[in-house]
């Protein structure tokens, strides 16, 4: 066991190189969901005493919600286990009870996921001084719908030259539909309204895995909530004495394993994803398999085969169960050397087409036009100097670069380590040509 530390400079700086790879072979194992693990950490403010969580990803987004965590008053640590490339790290996390309620500006401005501290420490010590929520840059993501349903709780907000002040003298249940199925306020709702008196209905609810995933750790704090995987969340609010310190195991991440499905569609190959959960990704199953690709779930993850070019297929971003937002940057590499013209619709972020310039860069045969994208497929990609724009996109770049002709060179590589647990490493294990240097 040793104390929390951050991923060292050299882990994160340099660049990713890359080279056109021939068929990927093997096993890789999915760690665990970033879009969990932030907010599951988060939950630990609400109750004192000592967390374990297994299935951690190795990614900076977790230092950096370990280091605001740590600021609010909770003591972080690392657990040695004996194979933590393969299964992600162990943190005990210690709540001794002595917990702020304001987030450093410098550290909350970071990261997206420091807006769902918000919930617990409302919902717990009715107060909260933070500055609006970072992260990467998809165009407009106001945090409206987290502050109307808070609000709806009997919460009261203003907004300071650095961020956000919530009050709350002591939260209530309270009907709340939501007028979009919001992630974030799904989760923030959900852990102000634990220990809320009365009881809560969450309508429009979110139902991503990973809200799934959160609502189980919640169970097992003593949390009563029902409708989980469901549009509609009742949560019966507890006395905040009467929750408890849990142990829990992040859920796999779903796109970190589809990001190594679409490597093999590039490439070609047959690969074995261990931990991949088919049941979270069907749709998007479904269009890889319009596509071409072979898909065969088994006991322990998924099974996918891909060779020859790939079909083109229409594709819009919906909310869950549809096709993730996270998912359409690999979607659109895929489709820029697919056999066919297929249009791409963004319904959820419309700023996130901004990938798009890098993928030219390879020769990529692409057309913005509003929320829409027109992917004309190419034979063939060359290898290009590129700069990662965000996490899932940086991933993306990786991806087009194994099957571009020539090198390709992947700068800004910081904002790919706070997503992925050890891309490079993994990728290279089936045999991808592709290495990490200063």
């Amino acid at each position: 066991m040793s104390e929390y530390s951050r991923l060292s400079d050299d882990q994160s700086s340099g660049v990713i190189v890359a080279a056109q790879s021939g068929p990927l072979t093997g096993e890789v194992t999915v760690p665990g969901a970033k879009n969990s693990v932030l907010k599951l950490m988060a939950a630990a403010l609400l109750a004192d005493g000592v967390y374990e969580l297994s299935h951690v990803p190795r990614i900076g987004d977790v230092d950096i919600m370990a280091e605001l965590l740590t600021q609010l008053g909770l003591r972080i640590e690392k657990i040695a286990i004996p194979n933590p490339e393969q299964d992600g790290q162990k943190l005990r996390i210690v709540n001794s009870g002595n917990i702020a309620t304001v987030a450093p500006f410098e550290i909350a401005d970071r990261i997206r996921a420091s807006v769902n501290v918000v919930g617990p420490l409302l919902g717990r010590l009715g107060e909260v001084d933070i500055a609006l929520p970072g992260g990467d840059d998809f165009g407009g993501r106001p945090i409206d719908i987290h502050l109307r349903g808070l609000e709806a709780m009997g919460a009261t907000f203003t907004f300071s030259d650095d961020g956000l002040i919530g009050r709350a003298n002591g939260l209530h249940g309270a009907d709340i539909s939501l007028e979009f199925p919001s992630v974030g306020a799904t989760e923030n709702l959900l852990m102000a309204a634990v220990c809320a008196t009365g009881t809560t209905t969450i309508a429009n609810a979110a139902r991503e895995p990973e809200i799934g995933d959160l609502c189980l750790m919640l169970r097992s704090m003593g949390a009563h909530i029902e409708g989980i995987g469901t549009q509609q969340l009742v949560i019966h609010g507890v006395a905040q004495t009467s929750l408890q310190s849990t142990t829990h195991t992040t859920v796999a991440d779903r796109v970190q394993a589809a990001t190594y499905m679409s490597a093999v569609a590039m490439c070609g190959g047959d690969v074995h994803v261990k931990g991949a959960i088919i049941t979270h990704m069907e749709m998007l199953m479904s269009r890889f398999t319009d596509m071409g690709m072979t898909i065969a779930p088994t006991d322990d993850g998924i099974h996918v085969r891909s060779s020859g070019r790939l079909s083109a297929v229409d594709i819009s971003t919906l909310p869950y169960p549809g096709i993730a937002t996270d998912y359409k940057p690999l979607l659109v590499t895929m489709l820029g050397v697919s056999d066919g013209t297929a249009v791409v619709t963004e319904n959820l972020y419309p700023g996130r087409f901004r990938y798009i310039e890098e993928l030219r860069k390879f020769g990529a045969d692409i057309t913005i036009d509003g929320h829409h994208a027109v992917v004309r497929g190419v034979e063939h990609l060359t290898g290009a100097v590129v700069h990662a724009p965000d996490i899932r996109a940086g991933a993306a770049l990786v991806v087009a670069g194994l099957a571009a002709s020539g090198m390709t060179e992947i700068r800004d590589i910081h904002h790919i380590d706070r997503g992925y647990d050890d891309l490079v490493g993994r990728l290279a294990a089936l045999g991808a040509a592709v290495s990490r240097v200063d």
